[in-house]
C-alpha cells in the first residue's frame, strides 16, 4: 500500500520507536520566541547542559515586541525582562538571534520561510502552536509545550505517538474576493473548532494547487483552530520558486539535490487516510466570525444561528459567546459597526496580504471612526511594503503601518484593542479577552478586513469591488 506524504517525512525522522509506546522522533529545525524559551533554557542550565545542537535552532522576538519605536526601550516590564532573557539565554547557549533591529527580525512563522530556513521533507518545531504554517511547504510542523522545548534542546528529538490523518480535497475555482483565509475558516465552520481532534491534516485538490505558498501557509497556519495536531501541502512547482533564492536556501549542486528529493514528497495514488473531507470551492464566499472560537463563522451574507439550528451540545456555548459579542441570535452579521481593524499576525501579515489591501484601498479613505493597524510580519516585509510604495498607500488611506511584531493578534504587548470595542482581525484567534480583556474579535480575510476600514462596519467586500469595477 502506498503512503501519504505525512507517513513519508514521519518515517525518515524516527529514531527509535519504544514498544507499546511513543517514538523518539527527529527534529530538523526548533524556532525559539521569548515566551517559551526562558523556562526551557532555565531547565538546561539547572542541569549544567548546553542546547545540544544550536546550529538547528533560530530565536526571534515577536509576540512580547512593541510595534512602534522599536529603537526605544520595551516600556511592558515583563515584555522587556523577556526579551532581554532571550537575548541572554541565545548568547550563551550559542543560538542564532533576530532579536529588536536585526533585519530577519519578525514574526517567527513569517521569518522562517521568507528566509529559505523552512523547506519540504523537514521536521519543525517551535513552543507556539501556529507552527503548523511551516506545513504548507511540506513539512511535519507542530507546536510544542514549554518542556518540550527543554527536550528539543537537551537532545533535538522528542518523543512523539504517530497522529491519525486526514485529509481535505478542495476542488474547483474559488468565487470572487474568497481568499485562502475564507477557505479556513469556511472548513473550521463545517466540522467546528474541534473536528481535526488527534489528526494531522493534509490539505489537497485543484483550489489548494492554485493557491500561491504565502497563501497555503494562511491555511496551515490555522489547522490547529480545529484541533488538528498540524497541517500539511504537498510540495510542487509553486513551492520549488518560492524557495529557490531564499537567504538560506540551498545553492548549486545542493539545490540539485534536494530537488530530487523533494520532489517525491506527495501522497501516493493508494495511499489511505482514516478520514477524508470533501469540499467544492464553489460553496465558500467571503467569511467572518461572529462568536468566540474560530470554528463560529458564517459567510458575511449569511445570519448569525438562532439556539434552534445549532445542537444540543452547542447552544449554552452560542447563548454565552452571543452575551460575550453583545450580538443576537438570527441577526445579519453583514452591517455591524467596526471599531479597530487589525490587518497582521503569523496568519496575514506577510507581502502578498499587505499587497491585497493596498491595491483594495488605493484612492480610499478609511470610515472616520475606525482606527487601522497594519502590522507586518518581519523587517523585510516591512522593507518590501515601503520600497514598493504601499506605506504611502496606507498613509493616504488613513491606516497606520506599524513596525513587525504579533501585536493585537494577542494581548501580550502594548497593542490591545479596548473591552468593548470591535476589532475584525486577520489573526487565527477570537477568544474572549485574546486581544485585549473585554476585546469582541471577528476573524475575516484581509479583504474583508479592509472592506470594513472604509466603511466602518462588516461589509462583502464584493460589492465594493463591483461598484469600483462599474
Amino acid at each position: 500500500m502506498g503512503k501519504t506524504l505525512f507517513e513519508k517525512i514521519w518515517e525518515k525522522h524516527v529514531v527509535k520507536q519504544i514498544e507499546g509506546g511513543p517514538s523518539v522522533f527527529y527534529i530538523d529545525k526548533h524556532f525559539i520566541h521569548e515566551v517559551t524559551s526562558p523556562q526551557a533554557f532555565t531547565g538546561l542550565n539547572k542541569r549544567g547542559i548546553k542546547v545540544f545542537r544550536p546550529e538547528q535552532t533560530i530565536a526571534t522576538a515577536d509576540h512580547n515586541v512593541p510595534t512602534l519605536n522599536q529603537h526605544l526601550p520595551i516600556k511592558e516590564e515583563l515584555s522587556r525582562l523577556q526579551v532581554e532573557a532571550l537575548k541572554k539565554n541565545c548568547a550563551e547557549h550559542g543560538v542564532e538571534l533576530y532579536g529588536l533591529g536585526h533585519p530577519f527580525q519578525g514574526i517567527v512563522h513569517v521569518i522562517g520561510p521568507e528566509l529559505g530556513i523552512t523547506q519540504p521533507g523537514m521536521t519543525i518545531v517551535c513552543g507556539d502552536s501556529h507552527t503548523s504554517t511551516h506545513g504548507a511547504f511540506g513539512a511535519i510542523a507542530f507546536g510544542i509545550g514549554t518542556s518540550e522545548v527543554e527536550m528539543v534542546m537537551a537532545t533535538q528529538c522528542l518523543l512523539q505517538s504517530k497522529p491519525k490523518l486526514m485529509r481535505i480535497n478542495i476542488e474547483g475555482v474559488l468565487n470572487e474576493a474568497v481568499v485562502s483565509k475564507d477557505i479556513i475558516l469556511y472548513i473550521i465552520s463545517k466540522i467546528s473548532a474541534s473536528g481535526a481532534t488527534g489528526y494531522f491534516v493534509e490539505y489537497a485538490g485543484s483550489a489548494i494547487r492554485s493557491l500561491s505558498m504565502e497563501a497555503r501557509m494562511t491555511i496551515c497556519n490555522m489547522s490547529i483552530e480545529m484541533g488538528a495536531r498540524g497541517g500539511m501541502i504537498a510540495p510542487d512547482e509553486t513551492t520549488f520558486h518560492y524557495i529557490k533564492g531564499k537567504t538560506f536556501a540551498p545553492q548549486g549542486e545542493a539545490w540539485n539535490h534536494k530537488l530530487v528529493y523533494w520532489k517525491t514528497l506527495y501522497t501516493d495514488a493508494d495511499a489511505k487516510f482514516d478520514n477524508e473531507i470533501n469540499i467544492d470551492a464553489a460553496d465558500i464566499e467571503p467569511m467572518i466570525t461572529y462568536g468566540t472560537n474560530p470554528g463560529m463563522g458564517i459567510g458575511v451574507t449569511q445570519k448569525i444561528p438562532t439556539a434552534d439550528t445549532v445542537n444540543e451540545n452547542d447552544r449554552s456555548g452560542l447563548s454565552k459567546s452571543l452575551a460575550y459579542m453583545g450580538l443576537q441570535e438570527g441577526a445579519a452579521i453583514k452591517g455591524q459597526k467596526i471599531d479597530y481593524v487589525f490587518i497582521g499576525s503569523c496568519t496575514n501579515s506577510r507581502i502578498e496580504d499587505l499587497r491585497m489591501v493596498a491595491s483594495f484601498v488605493k484612492g480610499k479613505k478609511k470610515a472616520a471612526e475606525v482606527e487601522v493597524w497594519i502590522v507586518p510580519g518581519s523587517k523585510q516585509v516591512e522593507k518590501q511594503a515601503i520600497e514598493e510604495g504601499i506605506d504611502k498607500i496606507f498613509a493616504d488611506a488613513g491606516f497606520m503601518l506599524r513596525q513587525p511584531g504579533c501585536s493585537a493578534c494577542l494581548g501580550m504587548n502594548e497593542d490591545k484593542i479596548p473591552s468593548g470595542k470591535y476589532c475584525i482581525s486577520t489573526s487565527n484567534r477570537n477568544f474572549e479577552g485574546r486581544q485585549g480583556a473585554g476585546a469582541r474579535t471577528l476573524l475575516a480575510s484581509p479583504l474583508t478586513a479592509a472592506a470594513a476600514a472604509i466603511t466602518g462596519k462588516v461589509t462583502d467586500v464584493r460589492e465594493l469591488i463591483s461598484n469600483t469595477n462599474q
